[in-house]
């Protein structure tokens, strides 16, 4: 078994998706995949026979979804039994043994797919949000995070995936905070009117955030009031410069064609955020696999 070291910071709760956006979205997975039910199996295997299986990592990860992956199996037959053998958010080496399966060999066979496909899509989720995390310099307080560019209908468990690689979450959905982009600063007819309006009517409990396209705009949106500033797009020059205009009178977010080999300068620079889309529109499912036992 390849070693297992857990990767979060034991000081930050890792807190699980909705259970009931969960149990939803389980449900119209196996819908989707089972049809009008598993033919193969009822074909082949009989229906008293009892089976183990075991899930493995085949290549280096940061695992998450093994919560998803009990789920599809309560779903489909509440006697099976699971061993969880690693944590959510541990580092994983090729050949790390994640879990043991024992019951039905119909449903174990019923449920492989369904299981192993969230568990590889969230698993890439966290590999690729841990290896920005890791690009942080030491003792930096820069958060990574994600966007609201998620797969439909997927977003918790996604969001919880960035969570299990170290990784922080920005709003939620539409409702969670104001965040003027250029489009509602179009929309509304100007920069300082769009934070005005945003200052008057929204809720006194949320800060107002605005996206920025060039300095100009950020020194236009610091005077207006602005409690968090989105540089979007802006070099590594420009957003040490904007930290320095900033000087502590909003929290700064960098944001668009960011990548890996950027993280460490503009965590340097003293911004307060990165945000990140590829971590959930660009990961990769990573390799795990269930392999049947005797």
């Amino acid at each position: 078994m390849g070693a297992i070291e857990v990767a979060l910071d034991p000081a930050r709760e890792l807190a699980p998706p909705p259970i009931v956006t969960l149990r939803r979205t389980v449900s119209g997975a196996l819908e989707e995949d089972l049809g009008r039910g598993d033919i193969t199996s009822w074909a082949t295997v009989p229906a008293d026979a009892r089976g183990g299986a075991s899930v493995r990592a085949r290549e280096a990860c940061v695992l998450s979804g093994m919560p998803v992956v009990c789920e599809v199996f309560r779903q489909l037959d509440e006697g099976v039994e699971i061993e969880l053998l690693a944590a959510e958010g541990s580092r994983l080496e090729p050949g790390a043994e994640v879990a043991r399966l024992r019951g039905s060999s119909r449903s174990l066979l019923a449920g492989e797919r369904v299981a192993l496909n969230f568990l590889q899509r969230m698993s890439g989720v966290a590999t690729l949000t841990r290896a920005h995390v890791d690009a942080l310099p030491a003792g930096s307080r820069t958060r990574i995070a994600d966007t609201r560019k998620t797969t439909p209908g997927l977003r918790a468990l996604e969001r919880y995936a960035v969570r299990c690689g170290g990784g922080h979450n920005h709003r939620d959905d539409l409702s969670s905070a104001v965040m003027i982009k250029d489009n509602h600063i179009a929309a509304c007819g100007g920069l300082e009117r769009a934070i005005e309006r945003a200052r008057t009517q929204a809720p006194h409990t949320s800060r107002i955030e605005c996206e920025v396209d060039t300095p100009e705009q950020l020194t236009r949106a610091l005077a207006a009031g602005a409690d968090i500033i989105l540089l979007d797009n802006f070099s590594n020059e420009a957003v040490a410069k904007a930290v320095v205009e900033c000087a502590g009178r909003a929290l700064l977010e960098a944001s668009g064609g960011i990548d890996l080999a950027r993280v460490a300068a503009l965590a340097g620079a003293g911004v307060d955020v990165i945000s990140v889309g590829a971590l959930t529109h660009s990961a990769r499912a990573v390799d795990l696999g269930l392999d049947w036992e005797d």
